[in-house]
């Protein structure tokens, strides 16, 4: 819905850093092009930006109170407003806007604090306390908003986006050596790290807290998916319970909806979902690659749209245009995000935006929740199968792997691999010489995949020797690396690939580069109420050895013709090595002599190793992708070529 920024100081704020903030809101207009407003009190400056979505012509922040001892500026939907609002009036409480963001003031009256266990959507927020003289900042519990922080010197300036920070002159562009280690094992920084130095994003579900008088600055967690309590009965019930409600709550806006839709369950069930709550309102939209290569889906999304009544619109990406948008992507994108598929967001919420849609319903959240990657089912697999031999030594550890299994299924190619594999025994074996040689405390995650071990096993020797010293040895494994008993391998594997994949790949991609058209994103399959469904399901029930979806499609089968709920999963699958390839020609000699190897991250010989575009076999995102992704978000993000 907006950029917001501003700063919080300990001494009064001074001409200079109200400049600041003036400046920081300018950078961000394209996320607020329909108005602006600023908050000045001694010890603060406040700002938004507003892309207007609900209560076209009175929403404008910041938003007060009754006695405006409490100023607010919001970015993101409160999806339950309607409902709190009905409340906080019956408690007394006068409204002077009919917007979502204004029922936060009222509740932070009502529960000072706790005000954020109220609140059902996607926000990032600052809230001023004129009498208790604090800043308030907090965050959703799925991190769809962002929040980028940098604390120094008795003050703390904040922005929706940390390209603001840099175009505002807020932070030094430095580049944080961890992070940047980090971002070539993921191929995105994970949060709350940046890939700049002093500069963090205030965490999902966290609140931060601000006591001006005493100078103290003080940050709490306030939601955890894995404190889900467990939960009983049919989980195809359950779930579909959820999503109609999340599905009339998402729907709610004052302004055209769209749906972005592939050939995929999860798209389509939003889209399925989103037009039964309001018949007529929807729009679809697709994206294609030219030549219709057999990844191309949009024949599958236009099929469905035509049977859900949605008008549909289409757009196909080029190579030439990838090319051309490359540098520029990487800008927008705020952070280093090394997905090769990612002008796929700009262009459909481009595609929309032109078609005078300014909210987009996504389906993203589904695969994590609901074990869509395999990847990731594997994952857990594996760790519950190390879980269970800690602690063992010897035979009694390796009977753990080398059990007999059954085949999955009785046809014929089943059987074959099952007889080659004795069954289970060899690959259990392999399971059990990899688990012995990785690291005891380590739960299987992001170490399953092929690009995070290439990293791990080779991307030092590419490195310059100042910025290996700097690294000191830090581990990049360290986020799924639990001392003692491990948590529930489960439940703590959903929240890391929530926290990782989802937030700074999906996520972040969807907001930033919807944004940069002033588009604005919804996630129906990240509402909090339904991940707590489907983990408290899981505590109850395992579904990790089901097929894929099993939950998601029992939920919604009655929604979804045969050949969508059947359809094997796919992804969003560009021509992948078509695109690397033009890529490198036109920018791989960026690389010799670039700001990485300037700044010592890469030496001279890795640069000019990395130029060539090596892509090995096996490899989804190749280090030398990682490292032209960089490069470039380097020179754009700087501003120095």
């Amino acid at each position: 819905m907006c950029g917001i920024s501003g700063i919080v100081t300990r001494a009064p704020t001074s001409p200079e850093q109200r400049s600041l903030v003036a400046r920081l809101s300018a950078a961000q207009v394209h996320r607020g092009p329909d108005g602006a407003g600023e908050y000045a009190d001694a010890h603060t400056h406040l700002a938004a930006r507003r892309l207007s979505i609900i209560d076209l012509e009175g929403g404008a922040q910041p938003l007060h109170n009754e006695d405006e001892s409490v100023a607010l500026v919001a970015n993101g939907e409160i999806y339950n407003f309607v409902e709190l609002r009905a409340q906080l009036e019956s408690r007394g409480h006068r409204f002077r806007t009919g917007g979502d963001c204004e029922v936060i003031v009222h509740l932070y009256e009502e529960f000072g604090l706790k005000f954020v266990d109220h609140l059902r959507g996607m926000f990032a927020l600052a809230l001023w306390d004129k009498r208790r003289r604090r800043l308030v900042l907090a965050r959703d519990r799925m991190g769809e908003k962002p929040l980028y922080l940098r604390e120094r010197d008795g003050q703390l300036v904040f922005a929706s986006e940390l390209k603001a920070l840099v175009r505002a002159g807020a932070v030094p562009f430095e580049l944080d050596a961890e992070a940047v280690n980090l971002y070539f094992h993921y191929q995105y920084v994970p949060e709350p790290k940046t890939a700049l130095k002093g500069v963090r994003k205030l965490d999902a579900a966290h609140l931060l807290v601000v006591d001006v008088d005493q100078w103290r600055v003080s940050e709490e967690c306030y939601w955890r998916m894995e404190d889900a309590p467990p939960l009983a009965g049919d989980p195809g019930e359950l779930i579909r319970e959820r999503l109609e409600e999340v599905s009339g709550l998402v729907m709610r806006s004052d302004v055209p909806v769209g749906v972005a839709l592939s050939g995929g369950l999860d798209s389509s069930a939003v889209a399925a979902l989103a037009a039964r709550a309001r018949p007529g309102a929807v729009s679809a939209f697709s994206v294609g690659y030219e030549g219709r290569p057999e990844s191309d889906e949009r024949a599958d999304a236009e099929d469905l749209a035509r049977q859900l009544g949605l008008p549909f619109r289409e757009v196909e990406l080029t190579t030439r245009e990838i090319v051309a948008f490359f540098p520029e992507l990487n800008y927008w994108r705020d952070d280093p995000i090394a997905d090769i598929s990612g002008h796929g967001y700009y262009a459909v919420m481009r595609l929309a935006r032109g078609h005078g849609v300014p909210v987009m319903l996504q389906g993203q959240g589904g695969d994590e929740l609901f074990w869509g990657y395999p990847q990731l089912r594997q994952a857990a697999l594996e760790s519950l199968r190390k879980n269970s031999a800690r602690g063992r030594s010897g035979p009694r550890a390796l009977a753990r792997y080398v059990s007999p299994t059954a085949p999955q299924t009785l046809s014929r190619s089943e059987l074959s691999a099952w007889a080659r594999d004795l069954g289970g025994a060899r690959s259990g074996w392999r399971q059990f010489q990899s688990h012995r040689a990785s690291p005891p405390n380590r739960m299987i995650f992001y170490d399953a995949s092929p690009d995070f071990r290439s990293a791990a096993r080779g991307i030092y020797p590419y490195y310059g020797q100042r910025f290996v010293e700097e690294l000191n040895g830090r581990d990049a494994a360290e986020m799924f690396t639990f001392e003692g008993p491990w948590p529930d391998v489960e439940a703590t594997l959903t929240r890391l690939v929530c926290a990782t994949y989802l937030r700074e790949n999906g996520i972040t991609q969807g907001d930033r580069l919807g944004m940069a058209s002033s588009v604005e994103m919804r996630l129906p399959l990240a509402d909090h109420k339904l991940v707590e469904t489907v983990v408290g399901l899981r505590k109850t029930n395992s579904d990790v050895r089901l097929s894929p979806k099993t939950w998601l499609k029992a939920a919604v089968k009655d929604l979804l013709p045969a050949g969508v709920l059947d359809r094997p999963k796919r992804g969003f699958a560009p021509p992948t090595r078509e695109w690397h390839d033009a890529l490198f020609a036109a920018y791989g000699d960026s690389l010799r002599d670039g700001h990485l190897t300037r700044s010592g991250v890469l030496s001279r010989e890795g640069g000019d190793t990395f130029a060539r575009g090596e892509f090995p076999a096996g490899a989804t995102c190749p280090l030398s992708f990682k490292a032209l992704v960089l490069e470039q978000w380097c020179r754009a993000m700087s501003g120095v070529e």
